[in-house]
């Protein structure tokens, strides 16, 4: 094992003071020697630093049986903040996000896509202000904005390299983010879901998160890190051949796509776009409603079958139809097990989305929390 530099192990045991307040405070510094195994004098230089940042409290105390009352430290939740943006068909959504993951700012927009007029991109500059003054953030404070967008993003972040669901192949960063002064960068819609779900469930290592959008999209995570390929085309399940003959021709021209059979515009358009209310009346027991669901079950579960033959771990199904799902999670658990040859049930790998509320533009900001705390 490569041995680690001194500069290295300082960083280290900062990041390891700072996790330990995070996820245990109010704690006392007595607390983090113990626990940390660290000396004294270095946890009490990485606390002078990490309050002199203005990321911890020390303004409490812990009160003690004996003696005097120790210093209680606390990290400081809203000390930085990203926004984060996911352009879709017809709606534009922008969250702000703070140290913990919790959305502090939210505002979603009816806004047809068009990277090609002005007025589109204006709204969006506007919107991105808007949340950022509604959630009181001062640019000091904010580390960025993460744009997600239902294509496939260039290994440099500049282009658009395949975004052929809404026509927009070769637009460039610069030009999506020409109203948004601040730092940005472009990111993949269902990777930033998948991060979301991962940030949000720390039991998860290994997982294929399953984006049941109105396109269909997927995310290999693997020791917590998303797999995104040789080419940034990992996880694409959207097109894998699900109807190997007579099935319907897709966005990308082929035909017999999961994405033809699973996107959740399948359900809503019984409904006139409005997905709750297809829900609603599955539940009231509508004849057209129970034979529709069915149907794309059927075909959910054989994903699901051929995800878990790939990868045997845990498969969570996120996007607008995973947010409506739980209460059929013991009928698909049923119908994957039929297929399964090992004995290895699905209530145990098979997982509802614990984000259900714009997952995708809280992931997009969730990229720059994560990398800021990486950097402590």
């Amino acid at each position: 094992m490569e041995k680690l530099s001194a500069s290295e192990i300082k960083l280290q045991n900062r990041q390891m003071v700072y996790r330990y307040i995070r996820e245990n405070g109010p704690v006392s510094k007595q607390d983090i020697v113990v626990a940390l195994q660290l000396s004294l004098p270095t946890v009490t230089q990485n606390l002078e630093y990490l309050k002199k940042q203005g990321l911890i409290d020390a303004s409490r105390k812990i009160k003690h049986t004996g003696g005097r009352n120790a210093t209680a430290y606390t990290y400081i939740k809203n000390a930085k903040t990203a926004i984060g943006v996911s352009l879709t068909a017809n709606h534009m959504s922008v969250v702000a996000v703070d140290l913990s993951g919790e959305v502090i700012g939210l505002v979603r927009e009816k806004a047809v896509f068009d990277l090609g007029d002005e007025t589109y991109l204006k709204k969006l500059g506007e919107t991105v202000e808007l949340v950022k003054e509604t959630a009181g953030i001062s640019t000091e404070r904010l580390l960025g904005v993460g744009i997600s967008v239902p294509g496939f993003i260039s290994d440099d972040g500049e282009e658009v390299t395949y975004g052929r669901t809404l026509g927009f192949t070769g637009r460039k960063r610069e030009e999506i983010a020409r109203y948004i002064p601040y730092r940005h960068f472009l990111v993949h819609d269902s990777y930033a879901a998948g991060c979301m779900e991962s940030w949000e469930n720390h039991r998860i290592t290994n997982a294929f998160y399953i984006s049941l959008g109105n396109s269909i999209g997927g995310t290999v995570i693997i020791q917590n890190e998303i797999y995104q390929g040789d080419s940034r085309k990992g996880g694409e399940i959207g097109h894998m051949t699900v109807v190997p003959s007579g099935g319907k021709t897709c966005y990308c021209g082929k035909k017999g796509c999961f994405d033809t059979v699973c996107r959740a515009t399948n359900l809503d358009t019984y409904t006139d776009g409005n997905l709750e209310e297809f829900f609603l009346r599955l539940k009231q027991g509508d004849k057209k409603a129970e034979k529709m669901w069915k149907e794309y079950l059927n075909h959910l579960s054989l994903a699901i079958h051929n995800i878990r033959m790939l990868f045997d771990g845990s498969i969570i199904l996120g996007g607008y139809v995973g947010a409506y799902i739980g209460d059929y999670m013991e009928l698909l658990c049923q119908k994957v097990d039929a297929r399964n040859p090992f004995g290895d049930k699905a209530e145990q790998y098979l997982l509802e989305c614990r984000y259900k509320v714009e997952a995708v533009a809280a992931g997009a900001a969730i990229f720059y929390v994560d990398r800021f705390l990486k950097s402590i």
